[in-house]
């Protein structure tokens, strides 16, 4: 373990939660240990609490109230002195309307469209998925037999001044999402994600802090083409944004399908959950390494590196 040096300047890192998970939501948990084997000193804070906006750098790991907050999240985001990932990159992906984005740079996504306040809501054939356009953990959001029901959840979420996204369900999620972790802009781990939403517009089951829904996770061993399809959807998302890569701290890209016929059901850039709890020991540890490597790489492309104030 690195010691501190009195003469060596030490940036305060925070990592932001929210209150109902003042200390994340246990898949971090080994994170303050990885961070400090390198040397750098973090903390678990509430995003909300003004203290963050003291620190030198703030990585977002379980922000999940942002979504009903967004105005203010996003105005926090832009005062924070430094945030990974950066808050252009936070307001983007904050919208689901960034899976149009995607789309219209060839990454193949499951069909979507959008409806705002004030318009009328067209319906695909069959069962639907119905989803607030910014919405986070699954909630409010539902999977529908009915059109009718389907239609009055929408009209629900659009008279409240809520954007809606309307998918078609596809039933190839009932084998799982394939949750694709990249570190850095590099590939690392992936695992599978079971099947979130019951039928018939039923709410899914919480976990217990009642900020997002409760998942059954499981490690997995994905297909080269599956990696393919996340490297392009970051590479898409990166030249959308312009910027490079490797300035993506940490990014989640969430598909379905197989081989030859998987497409893009979320990116995930503001708190996705890196499932590391999914991982063997010897992996987990590799892995949160890789990550508190790329938190000094950033910290070394922000000035902040330990040699940038020195200290009398």
């Amino acid at each position: 373990m690195k010691l501190a040096r009195p003469d060596v300047f030490h940036p305060r890192i925070v990592l932001a939660s929210c209150r109902d998970l003042p200390d994340g939501d246990g898949d971090d948990a080994g994170l303050i240990a990885a961070l400090r084997k390198r040397g750098l000193h973090a903390r678990w804070m509430s995003w909300d609490d003004p203290q963050t906006e003291q620190a030198e750098l703030v990585i977002l790991r379980a922000a999940w109230d942002y979504a009903e907050r967004r105005e203010e999240f996003i105005a926090w985001c832009r005062r924070v002195r430094n945030l990974l990932n950066a808050p252009q990159v936070i307001e983007w992906n904050s919208d689901k309307h960034y899976l149009g984005d995607l789309a219209e740079a060839g990454v193949p996504i499951v069909p979507s469209t959008f409806a705002q306040p004030g318009d009328a809501v067209k319906l695909p054939r069959g069962e639907v998925v119905i989803k607030p356009a910014v919405g986070a953990g699954s909630i409010d959001t539902f999977r529908f037999s009915s059109a009718d029901a389907a239609r009055a959840h929408a009209t629900r979420l659009l008279e409240s001044g809520r954007s809606v996204l309307v998918q078609p369900y596809d039933a190839r999620i009932e084998a799982g999402e394939t949750a694709l972790v990249f570190l850095g802009g590099e590939q690392s781990h992936a695992f599978v994600k079971g099947p979130i939403l019951p039928p018939r517009g039923r709410r899914p089951r919480l976990d217990p802090s009642g900020t997002y829904a409760a998942e059954t996770l499981r490690p997995a061993d994905p297909d080269d083409e599956l990696w393919d399809l996340g490297h392009r959807v970051l590479d898409a998302a990166a030249a959308h944004l312009g910027i490079p890569r490797d300035e993506l701290l940490y990014a989640r890209v969430d598909v379905i399908g197989e081989r030859d016929d998987a497409v893009l059901l979320e990116l995930e850039l503001i708190e996705p959950s890196l499932g590391w709890c999914q991982l063997d020991p010897a992996a987990r540890d590799l892995g949160q390494r890789s990550f508190a490597v790329h938190v000094e790489s950033a910290l070394e492309r922000l000035g902040l590196g330990p040699l940038s104030h020195r200290r009398p």
